[in-house]
């Protein structure tokens, strides 16, 4: 970021959500670069910007969108750049249809179940190629332009895509360099974003032409060959019902601006909490294993066969084909001698899921007295989590609860403290859970990783040994497994050979805790046979299909080579260059910035000296420069692979994205988006205006819980909005961390940030009554809390859809329980549940309200406050849980005769 000549920081607050990262945008700023918040608040990232520029929350797509229509409308996208590294040559079917045909949902749309059959989104495909014909199906007429012959669908491998990149049959595809046939990914864009104009941003972002024009003329003078421009986000933009898609358009946006793979280019993703990123790489996440590898699903992956077919097939490019090798080194790291090719290293011992089993389905799982006890580890769901109040209900219907944290948090002591208790919806002595509290070490009592933004891993050593019975996590799940297999012991029940094969055997430091870098050292791999036996692995191109390796993630692999912990690596910033290599250890193989081969031309050479990364030295045949090239090290810029192979040795000299399935940075995605192949804007779950581009007023592949606990404010002109008018959207604070339990049980922050707030605008106070300092109750359709009011300029109102839209901020920071030093009602309570369909992540940044004056009605009077809210609304289980108009549904089925 450092090296960005302009930062976009849109969904984020960096300034003071990630104050450390922020000092390179300073370095930045300082060194000349443009930077641009666009944010619902003027927070103190907008106070540091350049410029702010407000937008309606959930509105991103449009802006951007207009983005990409302005660049490639005006031809000021980098086009040398966008032929040769992208898809937008490549032909897509011609059974493909986009939203702009079909009102609003994509072909292959399913009414009835909300999915999409992907099969029409696929690229056009050659059956074999012809004479005259180059590897990548391209033919050359004879006046110099491409002639194109009879296509099928190019359908993938697989549909389930899980954490790996979306499979392709093989790389055979269409092209037409001359981006002018009708069918190119190139046209398909074009026409996608013609209608997303400065006028259509202004009137659903409600953000000016001039404004608008301001932050495009910053990107197109900040890209190209001479300057990178670089975006920044956290959850402000993933936590949306369309939020996956929201970053796709600014990834479209980076790739036609040729900023991907470039110093100062790429979309930095902000992380926010203790190595977020460490637990994504290592995942705490159901539908994940190690290193983006997808969790086997019962009845697509029974067989190991199966699971690894549907994560690469064997003829497309790059590193996924070596799946089977990074998969084998998993399960021999895990289970040892127990896994061997004989029982395909013990696949079956891996469970399977049927279907998304993430936090909220949990909770409601929960609710159907289907789930009898619940881990909690670093979490706090009483506050934390979207519709508080049904993560505090399902809870109470838990057998047992087990807590680990630091403090005793609000979602341990709810069974007597919940403000379902005041309310009189739960009784203490009814409620039969267990609830058991282990105290939790802090980040400075233990030792081991991190790995945030930028994928760094950096090694943190232990400062003091933790008090009393506090435990580390490694400690606590390495204990915990040592009794599970103590009980075990002896058992010949089959079920029971996973625990008991498990190696589950790590040595003790010099204090008798569990030796983290033993943890590490595993997590890198090695060598198990032959010479080598017994060495770590240098790189996860080390890893053999075969079991002659382990490995506990694949894209780890390296940071323990030659027997180094590279994570604890720390060579003063003045010692080395301005990558700083020897600076913890970035995955994989330690490069800093991902597909850097982009940042050189087709034939190896850099854009320009400015930005010069990695280049091709003819001399020493071999790719150099200032970075760990992400690149086959001697693979030459001429090198054309033959047709018919796969894999890392199917990469061509100017295929620079290896992970990809052709090569290609991808502009339209033929696979891996559950939700469409391109980016389109619908409006979030829960909106007062209309969507102005299609009569599809939602996203048709959203999530949905149509539950009368789940209940939504009707939107945009449909009956009974009015009663819910306002937006809300919920942020962070520097003062506070999260839910709280890092910093509400602490005095001296507690002092700075005492109580719950609302942010409101002059004129919204004026309208509804409110004063600088009093409280307010603000009523969503699910839940009422009060908040003590902010009457501020830095929440403007908007004028979108022919109306001034009122957005109200509110911090999620508090809870309603006794042990804090502070206390209040949680923001949380106030949404619904309505999730991404990529990532299943809740709509949590906007949602609609009303807001009065005074404070909230106290016992059963607050729940009758949201009843006669929600019958004024008239809302049901129905409301918002359409997954298309009916007018869509008639063009769908019209499409389909």
């Amino acid at each position: 970021m450092a090296n960005a000549d302009c930062i976009i920081i849109q969904g984020s607050n960096m300034a003071e959500c990630h104050p450390v990262g922020f000092q390179w945008v300073s370095e930045a700023k300082a060194r000349g670069a443009r930077v641009i918040h666009v944010d619902p608040r003027f927070t103190r990232t907008s106070a540091i910007a350049d410029t702010h520029v407000p937008i309606r929350a959930g509105s991103d797509v449009v802006l951007l969108g207009a983005l990409i229509n302005h660049v490639l409308s005006k031809d000021l996208y980098f086009r040398d750049y966008v032929v040769a590294y992208t898809n937008a040559a490549t032909l897509v079917s011609d059974d493909f249809r986009d939203t702009e045909d079909l009102d609003g949902v994509f072909s292959g749309y399913d009414p009835k179940t909300g999915h999409y059959d992907m099969s029409t989104w696929a690229y056009a495909e050659r059956e074999d190629p012809a004479e005259g014909e180059s590897a990548d199906g391209e033919v050359e007429g004879p006046d110099g332009t491409s002639e194109h012959g009879s296509t099928k669908s190019a359908r993938a491998a697989g549909d389930e895509t899980g954490g790996h990149g979306a499979p392709l049959e093989h790389a055979k595809v269409e092209r037409d360099e001359t981006l002018q046939h009708p069918r190119s990914v190139f046209q398909v864009l074009k026409r996608h974003y013609q209608r997303y104009t400065p006028e259509m941003v202004q009137e659903v972002c409600g953000i000016r032409p001039e404004q608008f024009h301001e932050i495009a003329d910053a990107i197109v003078d900040n890209s190209g060959r001479e300057r990178t421009t670089c975006f920044a986000y956290a959850v402000g933009w993933t936590q949306h019902s369309l939020g996956a898609q929201f970053i796709r358009t600014a990834a479209i946006l980076q790739l036609l601006m040729g900023n991907v793979g470039r110093p100062g280019g790429g979309i930095m993703a902000l992380r926010g909490h203790a190595s977020i990123q460490g637990s994504t790489d290592i995942p705490t996440l159901f539908n994940l294993l190690p290193g983006y590898l997808p969790m086997p699903a019962a009845g697509q992956h029974d067989s190991y066969e199966e699971y690894l077919s549907s994560i690469a097939s064997p003829l497309q490019k790059g590193f996924w084909t070596n799946a089977d090798a990074y998969t084998a080194s998993l399960l021999k790291s895990w289970w040892g001698d127990a896994a061997t090719p004989e029982n395909d290293f013990a696949f079956d011992y891996l469970p399977k899921i049927n279907g998304p089993h993430g936090t909220y389905q949990t909770a409601m799982d929960m609710l159907e007295d289907k789930v009898e006890g619940y881990f909690l580890l670093g979490q706090n769901p009483a506050v934390g989590s979207a519709h508080g109040r049904m993560q505090r209900l399902a809870m109470s219907h838990l057998k047992w609860l087990v807590v680990r944290d630091l403090q005793m948090i609000e979602s341990a002591t709810f069974w007597k403290d919940a403000p379902e208790i005041a309310t009189g919806e739960l009784r203490t002595e009814d409620i039969d859970t267990e609830v058991f509290f282990f105290p939790a070490a802090t980040h400075v009592e233990k030792a081991g990783t991190f790995t945030q933004t930028q994928r760094l891993l950096q090694w943190r050593h232990r400062a003091v040994m933790p008090p009393g019975d506090c435990q580390s996590e490694l400690e606590f799940f390495y204990e915990l497994g040592v009794r599970i297999r103590e009980r075990l012991a002896g058992s010949t029940d089959e079920r029971d050979r996973p625990l008991l094969d498990l190696t589950w055997d790590y040595p003790k430091d010099e204090e008798g805790e569990i030796d983290g870098e033993a943890v590490l050292r595993e997590i890198n791999g090695m060598h198990l046979t032959g010479d080598k036996a017994g060495q770590p692995l240098s790189t996860f191109n080390e890893m053999k299909a075969d079991g002659s390796t382990s490995g506990g993630c694949w894209i780890y692999s390296g940071v323990y080579a030659g027997g180094v912990n590279h994570s604890a690596d720390r060579v003063p910033g003045q010692e080395q260059d301005e990558v700083a290599k020897d600076w913890g250890w970035a995955w994989p193989m330690n490069r800093r910035i991902l597909y850097n081969r982009a940042s050189a031309d087709p034939e190896g050479r850099p854009w320009s000296e400015r930005k010069k990364y990695i280049w091709w030295d003819a001399e020493q045949g071999r790719w150099v420069g200032k970075d760990v090239p992400d690149f086959p090290v001697d693979r030459d810029p001429s090198f054309r692979p033959d047709p018919g192979i796969g894999g890392p040795a199917a990469i061509a000299g100017d295929d620079p994205f290896i992970m990809q399935a052709d090569g290609k940075g991808w502009l339209y995605a033929p696979k891996g988006m559950v939700d469409g192949p391109l980016p389109t804007h619908y409006e979030a779950q829960e909106s007062p205006v209309v969507n102005p581009l299609y009569p599809q007023q939602r996203n048709p592949g959203r999530v949905i819980f149509p539950r009368k606990d789940n209940l939504w404010a009707p939107s945009g002109d449909e009956p009974g909005s009015g009663v819910y008018p306002f937006v809300f959207t919920t942020y962070r604070l520097t003062e506070h961390h999260t839910a709280g339990g890092m910093s509400r049980w602490l005095p001296y922050l507690s002092e700075l940030q005492p109580e719950m707030f609302c942010e409101v605008s002059p004129a919204l106070a004026q309208e509804r009554g409110l004063t600088n300092g009093d409280w307010a109750t603000i009523v969503s359709a699910r839940s009422a809390i009060e908040a003590r009011v902010l009457v501020t300029d830095r929440m403007r109102p908007l004028l979108a859809g022919g109306r001034t839209v009122h957005q109200i901020g509110l911090p999620y920071h508090w809870g309603v329980g006794r042990d804090a030093v502070v206390e209040g009602d949680a923001a949380n309570d106030l949404l619904g549940l309505a999730l991404d369909p990529n990532v299943q992540i809740q709509e949590s940044k906007v949602g609609s309200c009303d807001i009065r004056p005074g404070r909230r009605p106290q016992g059963d009077d607050l729940l009758r406050l949201v009843a006669e809210y929600q019958s004024l609304a008239g809302a049901t289980t129905e409301t918002g849980n359409a997954r298309v108009a009916d007018d869509v549904v008639e063009i769908i089925e019209q499409e389909d005769t």
